[in-house]
């Protein structure tokens, strides 16, 4: 009898930093990755009022080059990367010819005709083979999967520019939201980015894989000032399901596509083409059948991902992503309903565990950050969310 080989799990650059920290570590997405190290609680309030330092090395990047680059990027992509200054960054969506998603991404403009796509863990080769065969039509364009060349690390959190600021001759302050620099940072090469997966405000560092412990650890010394904590991918999760942020293989795939997910505003509708396009319009022409709502547990009980979702006694969706978020305090999630019963205040229910479990339909995302919020908190104040809210991812 033959044995189903079983591929080892792959690890970042700082993967005995986590296990020598006493990191819990889980297998993600076909890595060896820290889920939490001081509990998801503490770390989730850590990024909330404070800062926190997240490992996010297991991410791809796949970058495009050549004289027809942007021709390229623009065939595969939903969004319009015309529109991006050099030095820029933006959301979109890798589309398949259904106008759903391959996966989504990050796009950074690193030159005119030069740019890097910072793709989701799990789908690195897949995603790299698709990009490859779909931009050759677009002219001379080459892909490279990247990913080895770096290594990534996120700072969130209100304190976070200031922590990194003490390491680096970059003024983060003058990098706008989804902007990027070059410089160093604690003495290494790096980019730095103004972006982040947690409704903060925050930097993600690109460097070089032998760097990355050395960066890691400088970022851990300079954050003592400011309780800043390693945090693992549960209170990541926990964190991106409070901004509403979308999760691929959850919340968005390749059964679902930007109107249905709400993420009509990533579709660069005046490009002449791009994959999937047709579709798109005829959808946005007709409407959608189903989109994607916000909500909370008005019963006791939390909705997790997979859960079906009744309206009245007909199955209607299911529940992509959900928890009992430590900040908020409140049971959320996201679920696919019917358009016709996606208005704020309408009600349904979810079975869990196969008890009817009654939920209402609230608007996205559930938290907003606010400097006062943020200062408040640190004070010992709990806030609801509200205010003036973050860019979008």
């Amino acid at each position: 009898m033959e044995q189903a080989t079983v591929k080892p799990l792959k690890k970042t650059p700082l993967h005995a930093r986590h296990r020598a920290s006493g990191a819990r570590m889980v297998p993600f997405g076909g890595w060896d990755m820290p889920v939490e190290y001081s509990g998801i609680v503490q770390e989730h309030f850590a990024v909330r009022t404070r800062a926190g330092l997240f490992d996010v090395s297991h991410m791809g990047e796949i970058e495009i080059a050549g004289k027809d680059a942007l021709a390229a990027v623009q065939r595969i992509l939903c969004n319009d990367a015309s529109k991006l200054q050099v030095g820029q960054a933006q959301y979109s969506g890798l589309m398949t010819a259904q106008g759903t998603f391959v996966d989504d991404l990050l796009v950074y403009r690193l030159a005119a005709a030069h740019f890097l796509l910072v793709v989701n863990a799990s789908h690195i080769g897949e995603d790299y083979t698709y990009i490859a065969q779909h931009i050759k039509p677009a002219g001379d364009a080459v892909a490279v999967d990247a990913s080895s060349r770096y290594a990534l690390l996120a700072v969130q959190g209100p304190e976070a520019l200031q922590v990194v600021q003490s390491l680096t001759g970059v003024e983060l302050s003058s990098i706008k939201y989804y902007w990027f620099a070059h410089g160093e940072v604690a003495g290494v090469r790096a980019t730095v980015s103004r972006s982040g997966y947690t409704g903060e405000d925050g930097l993600e560092i690109f460097v070089p894989p032998q760097s990355a412990d050395h960066v890691w650890q400088a970022v851990i010394e300079a954050g003592r000032s400011v309780d800043l904590i390693p945090c693992g991918l549960g209170a990541r999760d926990t964190l991106r399901l409070e901004a509403a942020m979308r999760l691929h293989g959850h919340d968005i795939d390749d059964t679902t596509t930007p109107l249905e997910a709400d993420l009509e505003w990533i579709v660069g509708w005046k490009k002449e083409d791009f994959i999937g396009v047709d579709v798109l319009r005829r959808q946005k022409a007709s409407g959608v059948r189903r989109k994607i709502v916000g909500f909370e547990m008005l019963d006791r009980g939390i909705a997790r991902h997979g859960y079906d979702v009744y309206v009245g006694d007909r199955e209607a969706g299911t529940v992509t992503s959900g928890t009992q978020t430590p900040f908020l305090k409140k049971a959320i999630g996201m679920a696919y309903l019917p358009v016709e019963h996606t208005g704020v205040g309408d009600e349904f229910d979810v079975d869990i565990r196969g008890r009817r479990t009654r939920a209402r339909v609230v608007p996205m995302p559930f938290y907003r950050r606010t400097a006062p919020a943020a200062r408040a908190d640190r004070e010992g104040t709990r806030h609801d969310g509200s205010g003036d809210g973050a860019p979008r991812p």
